[in-house]
């Protein structure tokens, strides 16, 4: 593999221009004025570089992506949504490698290199997501991470604790789980088999909490309990979590110290009107903060574009921010957030790191959320994809 010295730009952090140059793989040196004798040369003069960008929380087995535009048909509720998901997927083809594949591949031009897919595991499509993910996760340079999901409910959908099994015996890096009262009724014991596959295969844990208000915060709590008595801290993610987004400060002071001591995380998607997160709170309590874009171009609704920048800008302007260091800190949901909740080792643009870089046509993070430009080069362990 031939060195590759990008000349001339600004890396995130780093305050002042500087060249990156990349050997086997790795950022070797990074620092002005860098000498690097038949290195490939490439001139990035005055342009951003970040990290590659984390894509925390998709569903590509459910994605329609590169296929015929299918109008929505669901009406607005959880369960209307869930039930047209699991009425029309057979017809519509899904799961399907070939769109799964498509939707890599334009998350890879965007500068996503890494992936976390919550895969849909039930009676009905047994483990056939997952094998049209990893097939698909094959043929493109993107690391993509499965997290086997209830999509239907556990307790309330016999047989698909045990299919959650067989997903992790398979390989499955995590196990989800589904609003464990609003769904399937009863928290303790929803948790009880969660829990209990993450502790017996290593998995991580990542749970969908669309339950607002006292109930979702009560499950928080619920939540946070098992993985300080599990020891999982590190493990465990919340995805959604609508409630912090309704709850009074109090509340969210207490929530969000208890999330930050216990180790579990929070991924937002921003999605339509539903409650955004306290971003700025929980950051400020040192609870580790990703985001991702949900579903994109699927069953549940036709938007999304694979683009972690424009995701990155709804999770700003969601959350009412408009000064630069409080918009940086979504590209930072979108960067090392996702990294942390992923326990990626390597990330970053310190010199040890993996050369997954993304290089932008403008000044800093803020400009790179709010613009979200294209992108001039995509590089993905020392190899220069997409310029």
């Amino acid at each position: 593999m031939s060195d590759v010295l990008l000349r001339g730009g600004l890396p995130w952090g780093l305050g002042s221009p500087a060249d990156l140059l990349v050997r086997d793989g790795l950022i070797h040196e990074v620092g002005p004025g860098l000498d690097a004798p038949g290195a490939q040369v490439a001139d990035i003069t005055g342009q951003f570089v970040l990290p590659g960008l984390v894509e925390a929380h998709c569903h590509l087995d459910k994605t329609l992506y590169g296929g015929p535009w299918v109008p929505h048909s669901a009406d607005d509720t959880l369960a209307g949504r869930i039930g047209n998901d699991l009425g029309r997927r057979a017809e519509v083809g899904v799961p399907d490698a070939g769109r799964i594949t498509a939707l890599l591949e334009r998350m890879s031009a965007a500068g996503t290199t890494h992936v976390r897919t919550h895969t849909d595991i039930d009676p009905r499509v047994g483990l056939r997501g997952v094998e049209a993910v990893r097939e698909a996760a094959a043929r493109v340079p993107v690391e993509v991470r499965q997290v086997a999901f209830p999509q239907h409910g556990v307790l309330t959908n016999p047989g698909t604790a045990e299919l959650l099994e067989e997903a992790l015996k398979s390989g499955v890096e995590a196990v989800g789980g589904l609003d464990p009262a609003g769904i399937d009724r009863d928290p303790v014991r929803h948790l009880d088999v969660i829990f209990g596959l993450a502790e017996r295969y290593g998995a991580h844990v990542d749970i969908h909490l669309h339950d607002g208000g006292t109930l979702g915060g009560w499950e928080l709590e619920l939540i946070i309990e098992r993985t300080r008595a599990l020891g999982l801290g590190g493990r465990v993610a919340v995805s959604h979590a609508y409630a912090l987004g309704q709850l009074d400060e109090a509340a969210q002071d207490r929530l969000a110290q208890g999330l930050a001591e216990a180790g579990v995380a929070l991924v937002t998607a921003a999605v339509y009107s539903f409650p955004v997160p306290p971003v700025k709170k929980l950051r400020a309590a040192g609870v580790t903060l990703a985001c991702g874009h949900d579903g994109i171009r699927d069953l549940w609704g036709p938007y999304g574009s694979g683009d972690m920048l424009e995701r990155a800008m709804h999770l700003a302007y969601r959350s009412t921010f408009r000064r630069d260091e409080d918009i940086e800190l979504a590209l930072e949901a979108a960067t090392t957030g996702g990294a942390r909740l992923l326990g990626l080792q390597g990330y970053g643009l310190a010199p040890g790191d993996r050369a997954d870089l993304v290089v932008l046509p403008c000044g800093g993070a803020a400009e790179a959320v709010v613009v979200h430009p294209a992108r001039t080069l995509v590089m993905k362990d020392g190899v220069v994809l997409h310029n």
